[in-house]
């Protein structure tokens, strides 16, 4: 007896991301990542528990159970997690970017008690990686920009200790239940949470605005919406004396990455960058009496 083809799945499927930092793979309504190597052990244990915590299950979007390997190691020396497949922020339609929920998200966030043995947030870590990753890909006109305004920050810009802090908030962070209408949104990505300053959190859209690429109602409606549901990292009356280094800091690491990327990729810069650049030769106009801060 002939045996009989085996079936085809007709669930969705694909390589969402494949970076440095982690594969992210999808099947239907899971997605698989395989985190970086060497970021397992306690760390990331924890940073684990923190997403499977009860308490913020209006906050992260929670794990599903991973079956460990057979030796109980992680792949390949790589951690291997699955969860709940959520739709993302649609890139084609600013307008209806969640800017309100992502701030109600943070302040929930961040006024939740960290638990002990969380790890520092890895946010002023990534700007520093950002900068070496540029040094490394060879010669850039921008170059020398960016490196300016990076000078300006100062000798110690990392976190201080204290709140629970998502460490790498941006719109992609954020996703909601397919097929729910009007589900909740939801921020994923527990690589680099931790415990810090929480305005490090605030610090992307910050600098955003800043350079001019977020309106000043969003920033003020999402400042606001962050203030009313008690975030602890700033006063939305005057945000600033918080924001200002780590904001600096996010164009930096912004620019960098940029810089990076189009140098490996052999293209020009394309408009947004081009704006974070500019930015960087402000800040390095306006700001060369401070101390560099320490070599990545």
């Amino acid at each position: 007896m002939a045996r009989a083809a085996p079936a085809v799945c007709a669930c969705p499927e694909g390589v969402l991301a494949d970076r440095e930092d982690g594969t992210v793979v999808r099947h239907g309504g899971v997605v698989v990542k395989a985190h970086a190597p060497g970021t397992g052990g306690p760390p990331h244990d924890a940073r684990m528990a923190v997403a499977a915590d009860v308490l913020l299950r209006e906050v992260l979007l929670p794990p599903l159970a991973t079956p460990a390997p057979a030796d109980g190691a992680p792949v390949d020396g790589r951690p291997v997690t699955a969860w709940p497949y959520g739709l993302p922020v649609d890139p084609a339609d600013p307008d209806a970017a969640p800017w309100e929920d992502a701030a109600r998200l943070l302040a929930l966030l961040h006024r939740t008690p960290a638990p002990a043995g969380l790890p520092p947030m890895r946010a002023p870590v990534k700007v520093a990686l950002a900068v070496e990753r540029m040094r490394a890909a060879g010669r850039h006109p921008a170059t020398r920009a960016v490196l300016r305004a990076w000078n300006t920050l100062p000798a110690s810009c990392g976190p201080v200790a204290g709140h629970l802090c998502h460490g790498d908030f941006h719109l992609g962070q954020l996703v909601r239940a397919p097929g729910v209408p009007r589900s909740p949104w939801r921020l994923i990505d527990i690589d680099d949470v931790g415990v810090g300053d929480p305005a490090w959190d605030l610090a992307r859209p910050a600098a955003w605005f800043a350079a001019g690429i977020l309106p000043p109602d969003v920033w003020s409606r999402f400042l606001g919406a962050y203030g009313a549901a008690g975030g602890p990292a700033v006063t939305p009356e005057d945000p600033w004396p918080r924001l200002d280094v780590p904001a600096r800091a996010l164009t930096v690491q912004t620019a960098a990455l940029a810089v990076a990327k189009s140098t490996a990729e052999e293209r020009p810069l394309d408009e947004v960058e081009e704006v974070m650049i500019d930015t960087c030769v402000r800040i390095g106009s306006l700001r060369t009496e401070l101390p560099p801060p320490a070599s990545p």
